[in-house]
């Protein structure tokens, strides 16, 4: 099996999680900073919230709406507390003191697109592990990637591209790569791996470039994999350089049409605990995009608990042991 390091996807588009938490209120009006206990903080100038049943901040919905269309996350009335912490945050930062003019830091201000991806590195959040699902890994190994070997048996590249769209930082990609190298020997003789990994986060790719993790992010490894795949980094484990060589870690929004397109031939995509974050329209625009990326033989896998009902008729569901997949279905011709 050869492991080649992919294109990267820069050219093209990251994917992200946004750590959006109910809340009953949010803050508003004239928000300024004041220090609390050696920390600068966010608060009101008059009150300090208010129930949710009153009008959010004016200014605080047109950073709100800002992000959701460069990025496609929407932050609904009752989490709008979460992006005014995160806002607050590069306010400090800035040291700007309202949010209207933050706002001009993200629109007019000559630094407004590297402040919108400082703020979405705030906003997006990635909270993932090694092996973090193992029986849809079980499923992958036993059953869908002999399913696709024999698709391609006819065809002359013997090549399989996977892409982990939401990366965060890493943990996904490394686990597929390292499953495939278990099959190096095997059925993925002679076969080139290119795994394509993206995020929105800028933070959680750099992470992932570094290839070291505690113990929490390796909880779930095996004394096979993490003796086999891993070196000891101080109190740490640092993946080793062939599990990392087929491996391509980029920037891509998934709400880019124009850079999704690049994302071609591709005979897997795994999508976990991303999609959950957007509203009907962006989730229907992103899956559009997998559908067209997909080749014909490919598979698409969600989290165990998202699902594309509602949102797309164009999959096909499949059920797998302890598992659920996606497959292209035929679409029904226009006007029919």
């Amino acid at each position: 099996m050869n492991w080649t390091k992919p294109r990267s996807a820069s050219s093209a588009p990251s994917d992200y999680i946004s750590e959006s938490q109910p809340d009953r209120a949010f803050l508003r009006t004239d928000y300024r900073i004041r220090v609390q206990k050696g920390l600068r903080v966010i608060t009101a100038a008059v009150r300090s919230s208010i129930a949710l049943d009153r009008p959010p901040d004016p200014e605080l919905i047109r950073i709100r709406d800002l992000v959701y269309q460069v990025a496609g996350i929407f932050h609904p009335d009752n989490k709008l507390r979460l992006l005014l912490d995160r806002c607050g945050r590069r306010m400090k930062e800035l040291k700007t003191s309202t949010l209207r003019e933050y706002f001009e830091h993200l629109t007019v201000k000559p630094t407004r697109q590297s402040e919108m991806v400082a703020l979405l590195n705030e906003i997006t959040i990635g909270e993932t592990c090694f092996f973090r699902n193992q029986p849809q890994l079980d499923a992958l190994r036993q059953i869908v990637i002999p399913k696709i070997l024999e698709a391609k048996s006819r065809s002359p590249l013997r090549r399989l591209r996977i892409w982990s769209a939401g990366c965060s930082t890493g943990e996904e990609p490394y686990t597929l790569s390292m499953l495939l190298l278990e099959e190096a020997q095997g059925r993925l003789k002679d076969w080139t791996i290119e795994i394509l990994a993206t995020d929105l986060n800028e933070r959680s790719l750099e992470h992932a470039k570094n290839a070291i993790y505690g113990t929490y992010s390796t909880r779930h490894l095996t004394p096979h994999f993490r003796q086999k795949y891993f070196t000891p980094a101080t109190d740490q484990l640092q993946v080793q350089p062939p599990v990392r060589s087929s491996i391509s870690f980029s920037r891509l929004n998934l709400s880019d049409d124009a850079r999704m397109t690049f994302m071609k031939g591709l005979d897997l995509i795994f999508c976990c605990n991303v999609l959950i974050y957007f509203d009907l329209a962006s989730k229907r625009r992103v899956i559009q995009h997998f559908y067209n990326n997909l080749l014909p033989h490919g598979y698409f896998f969600l989290s165990h608990s998202e699902s594309l009902y509602g949102v797309s008729d164009d999959f096909r569901l499949v059920h797998l042991p302890g598992a659920t997949a996606y497959i292209k279905g035929a679409r029904t011709p226009a006007g029919k």
